[in-house]
């Protein structure tokens, strides 16, 4: 009975010892004797303790950093570059198989090329286009690293150029000429808001002088309606009036001359008076 329980017990803590649990994050490759024997997705999984052996290999995302480095420019300048890359296994079991025994470290290896791609990139710029191009280099450096990786089961993710830095002093020249394109820029719009505000003045008070002229213009015509209007009534209501007034001034002419006038009897003096005027009153 002991022998019994002996063996029951080893075989216990062999069972025990054969359990592996893989993460919903990994994935497993079984080996045999060194040798590939399965493969083993998420969940749980019973391996041969001694005989056989559980690899995990991550399958999310991951990003290595393509480490700052100093790298001369088309216009023999050095730039300070650093990148990072973003990758993840793919996975298929053909591609963890790749990721473990295609390549060795893969991520060792992607920093590297990743570095080696910038060089070769970079180089080919000047610093100014560099610093202005980081969509084109981030395409170009992802496009290489998924052709050159293709054969490893990972995907190249994205790629992000985090800096490229010139020399000291090169800086130092920069800042001074955004510096003074930022007070030309500056001083430009100054003048032209100056110019807005005084062509706005001048607009304002071309208006307020074509008000001023309008105004006076409708007070003339209506100085002169107002005069039409008196002549045309002077023309129409006044004509009789000036005759009257013209034979008074005749008849004063004559009294001051003494002229003798005949008032026939019964008849008033105003009537006579105002009948006198075309007559040539006697004299003395």
């Amino acid at each position: 009975m002991s022998l019994f329980y002996f063996l029951l017990m080893v075989a216990i803590f062999i069972f025990f010892s054969g359990i592996r649990i893989v993460r919903p994050t990994h994935r497993g490759l079984i080996e045999r004797l060194g040798k590939y024997n399965r493969f083993a997705g998420s969940g749980f999984h019973w391996i041969f303790p001694v005989l056989e052996r559980l690899f995990m290999v991550n399958v999310t995302e991951q990003m290595v950093d393509a480490e700052p480095q100093e790298i001369i420019t088309n216009d023999n300048l050095n730039a300070r570059v650093d990148a990072q890359v973003y990758f993840k296994v793919k996975l298929e079991e053909e591609d963890v198989k790749s990721s473990q025994y295609n390549v060795n470290n893969y991520q060792w290896q992607i920093v590297n090329l990743a570095r080696t791609t910038l060089r070769n990139i970079i180089g080919t710029l000047t610093l100014k286009s560099a610093n202005s191009e980081r969509g084109k280099i981030n395409s170009e450096l992802h496009k290489t690293l998924l052709e050159e990786t293709k054969s490893w089961g990972i995907d190249i993710v994205r790629t992000e150029l985090k800096e490229i830095d010139p020399p000291k002093d090169v800086q130092e020249t920069m800042n001074k000429v955004v510096k003074a394109e930022n007070e030309k820029i500056s001083a430009v719009d100054y003048a032209t808001a100056v110019e807005t505000v005084a062509d706005g003045q001048k607009r304002a008070e071309i208006k307020k002088a074509e008000g001023v002229k309008q105004a006076r213009i409708l007070h003339a015509e209506g100085e002169a309606e107002a005069i039409k209007l008196v002549n045309e009534a002077a023309e129409h209501y006044f004509v009789g009036n000036a005759q009257v007034l013209r034979r008074i001034e005749m008849v004063e002419k004559s009294l001051e001359n003494n002229v003798k006038v005949v008032v026939p009897a019964n008849t008033e003096l105003i009537n006579v008076l105002g009948d006198m005027a075309g007559i040539i009153p006697l004299k003395k």
